[in-house]
């Protein structure tokens, strides 16, 4: 038997036999609900209501649980913290309104880009709180122009300026969570990312409507840290930043943090792309990635500069091992790149010790269809393995079709259509041993 067909093989076996984490179940309605007015809460847009919704959470946790409701209004809050057996519902035209008060977030110790650190708490918050429901028709409003332009006018003084330099706080940050749903709501303009998902499992995430400015920094549509057995689907996203990013730990010593265990189990299905840096990013703060499926979903990308479909970011610091990744059924219209596996060097550091290995394996780019801007890159830093790369009934118009492929092994090509002509995969002029 020829090489092609028995690596082909191994790709369909892989696609049949991965496992497929189960649906949570739908989102149950509490029977006791508490609406928040009637704990003081007023909602008129401009009164504080951080107060009168903690206490409506804490009197349903003290007191056999429950729904906290958010009724048509706009309810401006700080941060507020979800307890065990307590849910959040926002009703139709409900609006949860974040405060641009700094100091209505108050600074505690959380997980931001890879580790722990004193930082902002996001407006939604729930630490430990399983089976978790966050739910409805109404809106998630964090209120992020002034904390854009805060971070623009400091990375202007000073170009050194870092992400975390300027504290802005989450929509949403849920972590430690066995079961939870996110489903229904509207997230619109957060101060930093929308929704944040650490060392959570077997949880869903559906019917989301995710939006912030084109000029918004950092605004990823949701991070998924450190977890296991997430389902994403029916979204629609429109950030400036990653629209789902796949993160991990960070450094040379990543493997040793054992707050972060492998991401994998992903799937993301019936999905829209509209605005972003890419529709999935594995990276920057990333170990082990494995086990991911995107599909049924399409990409229509607003903006001239487009977006990327599949982007793997290869850390020089880290050690990284991302596999089993598949992309498939995916309708494209628009700018941006097919695929991006390239170096991230924006704030590596090796601490004095030498570059750990990385590896990419086994991923799949299948049933691609419509018109995009072009093929992209692959290629790792010196001495990364990049290995089993699958291209699979593709048939796409590209503005610059001419992809960059260096050190690739196993790259096999089937049933591939680029302007209407076939592609037999790389060439000399594109397939090179010869290290970034």
């Amino acid at each position: 038997m020829s090489p092609l067909p028995l690596v082909a093989s191994t790709f369909l076996v892989c696609l049949t036999v991965c496992a497929i984490p189960s649906l949570a179940s739908p989102s149950t309605t509490q029977s006791v609900r508490s609406s928040i007015t009637d704990f003081g809460a007023v909602g008129n847009g401009t009164t504080l209501n951080t107060e009168a919704i903690q206490k409506t959470i804490d009197h349903l946790a003290t007191s056999g649980g429950g729904a906290v409701v958010i009724p048509e209004g706009v309810f401006l809050s700080g941060a507020i913290f979800l307890k065990a057996g307590v849910d959040l519902e926002l009703e139709k035209n409900a609006v949860l309104k974040g405060s641009t008060n700094i100091a209505d977030y108050p600074i505690s110790k959380t997980r931001i880009e890879g580790h722990f650190q004193p930082w902002l708490p996001a407006l939604v918050n729930a630490d430990h709180v399983d089976h978790l429901r966050i739910s409805g028709e109404g809106t998630l409003d964090g209120s992020g122009k002034p904390f854009w332009d805060e971070f623009r006018r400091r990375i202007a003084a000073d170009r050194s300026t870092k992400n975390l330099d300027v504290p802005r706080p989450r929509l949403v940050f849920i972590e430690y969570c066995n079961d939870a749903q996110v489903i229904g709501l509207h997230f619109k303009d957060s101060g930093f990312w929308n929704l944040h998902v650490f060392h959570c499992h077997d949880c869903l995430i559906s019917g989301l409507d995710i939006s912030a400015g084109a000029s918004s920094p950092s605004t990823d549509g949701m991070d998924i840290d450190s977890s296991q057995n997430i389902t994403i689907q029916n979204c629609h996203i429109s950030v400036n930043d990653d629209c789902i990013c796949l993160k991990g730990s960070k450094g040379p010593f990543a493997m040793d943090d054992k707050d972060s265990p492998p991401v994998e189990h992903i799937r993301v299905s019936d999905c829209r792309f509209a605005r972003g840096g890419s529709v999935l990013t594995v990276g920057s703060e990333a170990t082990i990635v494995r086990d991911v499926v995107v599909e049924h979903c399409t990409v229509e990308p607003t903006a001239t500069r487009g977006l990327s479909m599949v982007r793997l970011k290869l850390r020089p610091d880290t050690p990284q091992n991302y596999s089993d990744i598949h992309f498939r059924d995916i309708t494209l219209s628009g700018a941006g790149q097919l695929i991006s596996v390239a170096p991230w060097k924006q704030y590596f550091d090796l601490q004095g010790q030498p570059s750990p290995a990385r590896s990419v394996r086994d991923v799949t780019i299948s049933n691609i269809t419509g018109s995009f801007g072009g093929f992209g890159t692959i290629q790792g830093n010196t001495g990364d393995v990049i290995d089993n790369i699958l291209l699979e009934n593709i048939d796409v118009k590209l503005t610059n079709p001419a992809p960059k492929i260096v050190g690739v092994t196993d790259f096999v090509v089937k049933n591939v259509k680029i302007n209407g002509t076939e592609y037999g995969g790389p060439t000399p002029s594109t397939q090179t041993t010869t290290s970034p």
